[in-house]
């Protein structure tokens, strides 16, 4: 052997060893070693040399891109001994679908490879890492990586937001429309119902939001928002529908600070018994101007004054059933045996002293 790049490391009558720098594809082959002897002998080994893939790159992206544009990314590598393997991989997410190509280089005997990534451009990629890995056994587990960052251009995609989900008259409303495109989209431009807003000091546009303040029932409508870029426009709209006020208490009369109220119940007996109570109620000095709810404290008072009326009126029906009922036993039983009929006996009960004293019945 004679190359500069050859030298001899250690020579003995046991033992002949030598290093190679800078290794090439050439180096590759049959090495023997001979012992001098009577008769000569020797031994042999054979060296491979892998060939180290170049680093990779990825080739058929233009920038920008358009939204539905079908893209064909190649990531090619040369100088691999075997051939190397090349993997696909957008924002660390394997992609399988690709096609694999390899050439071999009859007089260096290494390879080219080529791997192809297609696929149709989504916004959903804009700013997407796309990244060709080359892996080898030479490269000692660590591959060879090129990067490619997408840009896609695409459409706005637009999106009304209300702030409101029960507009009622009165109330104000906003309306925010959201707006993502490449490139970033204009200002929008809001409409009602294919016109331009009908009240421009109740209805305020910041930008890309819509105001309204003290809805009423001509807002109801139809408000459109659309925004463009120069790939193109696009548009939404929002049905406003303003509701009537609605109040959930019960309906009240606004009763001054000093308030009677005067609450009539009529028994029916044998003769009409009248009951009147009366009842004060004083509003609270604390309450605030002008609110319309009940006031429980009045409303209280009331029934609580109509249910006492109520028990001192059953108390004196019971009493005086009680007393109607032991007379009219009573007188009927003492003139009984010489009356023809209930009044006759009661008209001579009472004039009549000895038979009171000798027949006497009692009610319990």
């Amino acid at each position: 052997l004679r190359d500069n790049r050859i030298e001899l490391v250690r020579a003995s009558w046991h033992e002949l060893s030598i290093s190679v720098s800078d290794v090439s594809l050439s180096d590759e082959g049959q090495y023997t070693c001979s012992l001098f002897t009577m008769p000569v002998k020797t031994s042999k080994a054979f060296l491979t040399v892998l060939g180290v893939p170049e680093k990779p790159q990825i080739t058929g992206f233009t920038s920008p891109v358009m939204e539905g544009e079908r893209m064909q990314l190649t990531c090619k590598t040369s100088g691999s001994k075997p051939a190397a393997d090349i993997r696909w991989f957008k924002n660390d997410k394997e992609v399988k679908d690709v096609k694999y190509l390899k050439e071999e280089d009859a007089v260096r005997k290494t390879f080219t490879v080529s791997s192809t990534l297609d696929f149709l451009a989504d916004r959903s990629d804009d700013g997407a890492v796309v990244s060709c890995r080359v892996e080898h056994e030479s490269l000692n587990s660590t591959p060879q990586i090129a990067m490619q960052v997408l840009e896609i251009h695409y459409t706005p995609l637009v999106k009304i937001i209300s702030s409101n989900s029960w507009p009622e008259e009165g109330q104000s409303i906003i309306l925010t429309c959201e707006s993502k495109g490449k490139p970033v989209p204009e200002p929008v431009l809001w409409t009602k119902d294919g016109g331009e807003l009908p009240d421009p000091e109740r209805m305020v546009v910041n930008g890309r939001v819509l105001s309204i303040s003290f809805l009423n029932k001509t807002d109801n409508g139809t408000y459109r928002c659309e925004a463009k870029n120069p790939i193109g426009r696009n548009s939404t709209e929002y049905v406003l529908i303003v509701h009537d006020v609605f109040n959930t208490l019960l309906p009240t009369t606004v009763i001054p600070s000093l308030t009677t109220a005067t609450v009539t119940t009529n028994v029916a007996l044998t003769a009409s018994t009248t009951t009147s109570a009366t009842a004060t109620s004083i509003r609270d000095p604390n309450a605030l101007a002008g609110q319309t709810g009940p006031d429980h404290a009045l409303i209280g008072g009331i029934v609580a004054v109509v249910v006492f009326v109520t028990l001192c009126s059953i108390i004196l029906l019971g009493r005086y059933l009680a007393r109607h009922k032991g007379t009219y036993l009573t007188n009927e039983a003492k003139g009984a045996e010489d009356a023809p009929d209930a009044d006759t006996a009661i008209i001579n009960a009472e004039g009549s002293q000895v038979n009171a004293e000798e027949k006497k019945e009692y009610f319990i």
